[in-house]
This record gives structure tokens, C-alpha cells and sequence, in this order.
């Protein structure tokens, strides 16, 4: 069965329909990651999007629940191939059943690497999947991602014990937060609230944590205004580290500025150099927004990608407080910049490390 990639510029990309029989309106971004699917697939980050595949072949270990990172929140899923015999003693069933459960359109037998290159050069757009084109794209140019964290975010608060000794206690804002960062956490014996993206300030430290960890989330981090003010009541009052969208509302509650990328980065192949030490690692990414590094009336940058300069990382030395852009918690990978995790319980005078 016919289905059509619809850009909001016009231009039309003809492929084979799969997922969910249905017609779906998003922002058309691209993920060059090599494996970890499911977790893009359920990384609340790209609520709202289309997310493109450059990889060539997605689906060959199938699906397995145990690793997603949360809701599917994708409004529809391309890629070249997808694979209708998975591989893997783990896969529960195929990425076609997945998107089928789910709602999401999806579209294979397409060229990814000239849509990629569209984008690249066009910028990230608004785009249609749809089994007959719609007489006009007046609908397609007018979407937008709004209320994004609102969307994804808990609607309550969530209790995760610590694993083996417990070492500390964190309180983590649910913008949209992966599963994984829970985890890290836990691993080094902290036990983990997770409160909604609108908990006031006073309350998080009525309850005395230890640290407070401000997640991952989608959507322009500028119009989470009821955010950025409860976390500059946070500055100063206790140990803070915040991943993507956490790293960008930090900035802004401490008087800086964020702008919206071309095409953003999204993939676990972005280096990133640690202009303390000279070092570059290898990170995970999904975002389509940045920080603008001469806004910040205080902190340091840490980190900047390597391919466009782009602020990755703030120390916030006075208010015991540091923020990345990329997700050292990434499954699947690379786990590079784990380190940050530990450097986390340091800034808490905790001595809790990964377990093994």
C-alpha cells in the first residue's frame, strides 16, 4: 500500500506504508543512531515529531519492553527497510506490531539519505505521512509543538528505592525524563522521587533531598516560563544537575538564552569537547535547541560540540550546580560520560559509584 512523506516545502516522497493506518502531522527531524530504536521510539523527547532513521535497516533485534525509556510519543516513524524477521533471543514481537499498538504511522522505501540531506540543507520542517495527499498543506505548515512537557510530564509523584547501600536521596523533575537517568541513579544507592514538571520549589525542599535532578523534555524550552522560575528557587539551596532540556531550562532560569537549531542533533555519534581537560567523547543527543553560550551572565561552559561549537555543558561553581546537553544515561550508548553521574554524588558528598 502507497503512503507519501509530505514536506510543509511541498516536496513529496513516495514509499510503502507500514504502523498504524493513519494520518499524522509533525516536525520531520532525523536520528543518525546505528542501533537503540526502541529507545528512540519511546523517548518522550520526541513528542510531537516524525523521527527519520538514517540507518538503512531498523528492527532487527524486534521490540523488547523491558528497554523502553517511556510512552511512545512520536507522531510518525521513517526509515528505508524495516526488518519483518527480528533476531534476538530477547524480541517479544516486531517494530510493525509496535507502531501498530501505538498509533504511529510509518513509511519504509523511502530514501532517507536524500530526505536527510533535504533538511540538512532546508532545515528542520513540518511534514505529513498520509496514504492520499491532502489538497493543501495550510494544515501541515500550521502545526506546532506546543505544551510539550505538560504532555509527557508524570501526573504524580513516583517513589524508586536505591540499589545495594543506600548512599543518598534525589528528587528528579519529570520533563519528560527517560527511564534510564532513574536507573543511574538507583545503581548508586539513591533512592529517586520523581515529581510532575510544575512542583513548587518549596516543596521539593520541604522534602530534604539530597540533590535534585532536572530531566530530559521536548518542545521550545523558552515557553516553560512556571518552570524556570521554581528552579531559579532551587539555585543556591541545594546540588542540581540537569540532561537536555534540564540543561537548557537551568541556563535560562540563570539569565541566559537558548535559540532553535537548523536540524538539531539527534544520534549517538555527537563529539563533544571538555574544555577542562582537552577531551572529546562520543555522546548521545536528541535536541533541536541549544543554549547560547555569550548569554550567560554567570557559569562557565564545560562542553561544546565539536562539529558546530554549540554550548553542551555549564558549571555553575557557586551554586553547586552543573547541566549538559547530552544524555550520559543513554541506552543504547555510548556510555561514555556516565562519569557525570559520579560527579553528581560527589557534589552531594556521596561516595556511590555504578554497581556492577
Amino acid at each position: 500500500m502507497k503512503r507519501y512523506l509530505i514536506l510543509s516545502d511541498g516536496t513529496v516522497y513516495e514509499g510503502e506504508a507500514f504502523g498504524a493506518e493513519a494520518t499524522s502531522i509533525g516536525e520531520l527531524v532525523f536520528t543518525t543512531g546505528v542501533v537503540g530504536y526502541i529507545e528512540t521510539l519511546t523517548d518522550p523527547s520526541y513528542y510531537g515529531q516524525i523521527v527519520m532513521q538514517t540507518f538503512p535497516l531498523i528492527g532487527n533485534y524486534g521490540i523488547i519492553e523491558e528497554d523502553f525509556e517511556g510512552e511512545c510519543r512520536v507522531r510518525g516513524y521513517v526509515v528505508r527497510q524495516w526488518c519483518d524477521a527480528p533476531s534476538n533471543f530477547r524480541s517479544q514481537y516486531d517494530l510493525d506490531a509496535f507502531l501498530k499498538a501505538k498509533g504511529v504511522p510509518g513509511i519504509c522505501g523511502v530514501d532517507t539519505r536524500a530526505i536527510t540531506q533535504h533538511i540538512r540543507e532546508k532545515g528542520v520542517m513540518n511534514a505529513i505521512l498520509c496514504d492520499a495527499p491532502p489538497e493543501t498543506l495550510d494544515a501541515v505548515r500550521a502545526y506546532a509543538i506546543t505544551d510539550a512537557v505538560q504532555a509527557v510530564s508524570t501526573g504524580v509523584t513516583e517513589f524508586f528505592p536505591h540499589q545495594g547501600e543506600k548512599t543518598r536521596s534525589v528528587t528528579l523533575i519529570d520533563y519528560g525524563a527517560k527511564a534510564n537517568i532513574e536507573r543511574e541513579l538507583q545503581r548508586r544507592g539513591c533512592d529517586v522521587t520523581v515529581v510532575p514538571f510544575d512542583t513548587p520549589a518549596a516543596q521539593i525542599l520541604a522534602a530534604r533531598p539530597d540533590g535534585v535532578m532536572l530531566s530530559n523534555g521536548p518542545g521550545d524550552p523558552a515557553e516553560n516560563d512556571q518552570c524556570i522560575a521554581e528552579i531559579r528557587k532551587l539555585l543556591g539551596s541545594v546540588p542540581l544537575f540537569g540532561i537536555c532540556l534540564g540543561h537548557q531550562l537551568m541556563a535560562l532560569a540563570a539569565g541566559g538564552r537558548t535559540e532553535k537549531l537548523k536540524y538539531g542533533h539527534r544520534g549517538a555519534n555527537q563529539p563533544c569537547k571538555d574544555l577542562a581537560t582537552g577531551y572529546t567523547y562520543i555522546t548521545s543527543q536528541n535536541h533541536g535547541y541549544a543554549v547560547v553560550s555569550d548569554s550567560l551572565p554567570t557559569g562557565r561552559v564545560r562542553f561544546v560540540n565539536a562539529n558546530d561549537g554549540t554550548c553542551e555543558g555549564v558549571d555553575y561553581p557557586d551554586h553547586r550546580v552543573f547541566s549538559v546537553q547530552f544524555h550520559p544515561e543513554a541506552c543504547a550508548g555510548p556510555m561514555d560520560t556516565s562519569f557525570l553521574f559520579d560527579k553528581f554524588m560527589d557534589l552531594m558528598g556521596g561516595a556511590g559509584r555504578a554497581a556492577e
